[in-house]
């Protein structure tokens, strides 16, 4: 063993043993020697020596660690990403000593691994300062990429790219970009860094920058970060703005995503700015010209013209005039004669109609438009066509407690009330004996043509079988009547002498005040006077009110006997009144 040991010495090229060193006294000094020089080099192992070039090989340079032999390393390992290796014979440089002799008798050196020591150092001091570093993304791998931070290899999952998702990263690689160490494990060689948290770094600088320097009214540019139904969430570089789906165009705009997508680049001007809140509106029809102005000189009132439905709801459609001006065809001003009808009954959406502009409210932006002015009144064309007391057929259209409404030309309904409907049957009777669909002859009573009203009469085809009979009263009459009935409702009256009318007073009519409208304050014989409110000769039956008999006698009382404006009570007055009606009586 100590044969070998000598053998290398005197042969090696580069011994650690200096040439002049003197020679050990005897063989135990000398072995000595030998243990303590391969002891320094053994513990080079596994460390980052230095070395000259002393050869290019082929693709590898020759290296001189001062060792027994050279060591060779690809002149790849010394290469940047992408780029040739800049070495030349005569350098120094630092390699990482693997193993002091291979198989092939060569030392086993690594520029990479050196590399990698020195990085390691570095980084590990840029970590714990939590400084950034510049590296350079080289490859792909599953979930994210490799960067190369000067020799040591570090993991860029995809989420720590941007700041939004990049769909393509290849104008990114190969150019040297700052990170931030977020994971380091020495033990395992893993090192996990993020171009995000370096951009939003930036980003929050950037974001302070422009909340201190932002005013309303300022244009400026940002990038669609997200869409909603309400609008579009703008990123100005750090902050978010709201762009509103009202104030994206002058034109209607049903959803943002109509007009904008993520990722695109628009100008907007700022409308808003909560500097507490630090909430941003923000607007891009702004930027262009307002179609409103001048829009009362270019759609008078009374303009006939074409446009476009652009929403149909509850309450009308809305038409499109030119982009950015709408008005409203109310569901009223839709059709003369289709009435409590759905808009979309009427126009469907795109379709093309005629308007007429009704009213301009330049303060609301609101322009009021009709389809129904576009074409002929029926109703005023009805009243041309026809006169009062004309009688027609027509189909019973639909049947109301109030009365029966049937189809007259033109495609309009006239009413029939139910008092209209027999001479001898009370309404609510008579109505009972018509049903829908049902083709009936009737009279034109009225034309009212501007309410799109036409009064209808069934019993007026016949004479009025009452006509010129006398009953002995009138609507306005104070009569006295005799009680037959108390119901909660009111009270049933007879009245005097032969004519056979009945009558009711409601509840309500039973006094002026409210705390004597009580119909258990009467008995069935009692007599009472009431004025005569209406009479239904046919039926006859009779209306009346004790309240109404009574407001009348204090008006009387008050113009004969004065008014409580010249010092006289109420209570003198009536009292007045009361006297001079019992002089009369004796």
């Amino acid at each position: 063993m100590a044969k070998t040991a000598t053998k290398r010495v005197v042969n090696a090229k580069h011994s650690p043993i200096p040439a002049n060193a003197a020679a050990p006294a005897g063989g135990d000094s000398f072995a000595a020697m030998l243990d303590e020089a391969f002891g320094k080099t053994g513990s080079m192992e596994g460390k980052v020596v230095k070395g000259k070039v002393v050869a290019i090989d082929g693709d590898n340079a020759v290296i001189d660690v001062g060792l027994k032999s050279e060591g060779r390393v690809a002149l790849r390992e010394f290469a940047l990403p992408g780029q040739d290796a800049d070495i030349n014979v005569g350098d120094m440089v630092e390699v990482f000593l693997e193993r002091m002799e291979g198989r092939d008798g060569e030392a086993s050196l690594s520029r990479e691994k050196a590399k990698r020591e020195e990085s390691w150092v570095v980084l590990q001091q840029s970590f714990d300062k939590q400084a950034h570093v510049t590296g350079i993304i080289f490859g792909r791998v599953k979930g994210g990429f490799t960067v190369d931070l000067n020799g040591a290899t570090a993991f860029l999952p995809g989420s720590q790219v941007d700041i939004r998702p990049v769909k393509d990263v290849t104008p990114l690689m190969g150019t040297p970009q700052p990170f931030q160490i977020l994971k380091m494990d020495r033990a395992r060689g893993n090192i996990v860094v993020s171009r995000r948290a370096v951009l939003e770094e930036s980003r929050a600088e950037a974001r302070g920058e422009l909340v201190a320097n932002l005013k309303e009214g300022q244009i400026l540019q940002g990038v669609v970060k997200n869409i909603t139904d309400y609008g579009a969430f703008v990123d100005l570089g750090g902050v978010d703005g709201l762009l509103h789906v009202t104030d994206i165009a002058w034109k209607r705009v049903n959803h943002p995503s109509e007009v904008l997508q993520i990722g695109q680049q628009v100008n907007v001007q700022v409308i808003r700015f909560n500097a507490e809140t630090q909430r941003i509106s923000l607007g891009m029809k702004q930027l262009e010209a307002d179609p409103w102005e001048g829009v009362v000189a270019k759609y008078p009132v009374g303009l006939k013209m074409k446009g476009r439905v652009t929403n149909i709801t509850d309450y009308g459609a809305f038409v499109e005039l030119e982009p950015g001006i709408e008005g409203l065809v109310h569901v009223s001003e839709m059709s003369w004669t289709k009435k409590n009808v759905h808009p979309g009954k009427i126009v469907s959406q795109s379709q093309e109609v005629e308007v007429v502009v009704l009213d301009i409210d330049m303060q609301k932006r609101r322009i009021s438009l009709g389809i129904k002015q576009c074409m002929e009144n029926p109703w005023t064309q009805f009243r041309a066509d026809h006169s009062i007391g004309t009688v027609l057929s027509g189909e019973i259209r639909n049947i109301t407690e109030f009365g029966l409404f049937v189809g007259l030309p033109g495609d309009i309904d006239g009413m029939v009330h139910m008092s209209d409907l027999s001479w001898s049957e009370a309404g609510e009777e008579a109505i009972k004996a018509y049903q829908k669909g049902q083709t009936v002859e009737v009279k034109i009573l009225d034309i009212d043509s501007d309410k799109e009203r036409i009064s209808l009469g069934v019993k007026q085809l016949t004479n009025d079988p009452f006509e010129g009979v006398s009953v002995g009263f009138k609507k306005g009459d104070i009569v006295t009547c005799t009680v037959s009935a108390v119901q909660d409702a009111g009270i049933d009256v007879t009245l005097g002498g032969d004519s056979g009318f009945t009558g009711f007073i409601k509840r309500g009519d039973l006094a002026r005040d409210r705390s004597e409208q009580r119909a258990d304050r009467f008995a069935v014989g009692e007599k009472v006077d009431a004025k005569i409110m209406t009479v239904e000769k046919g039926s006859k039956k009779v209306t009346l009110s004790i309240k109404a008999r009574e407001v009348e006698e204090e008006k009387q009382a008050m113009a004969e006997y004065g008014s409580s404006d010249s010092g006289a009570s109420l209570g003198d007055i009536l009292g007045a009144a009361i006297k001079k009606a019992q002089k009369k009586e004796d």
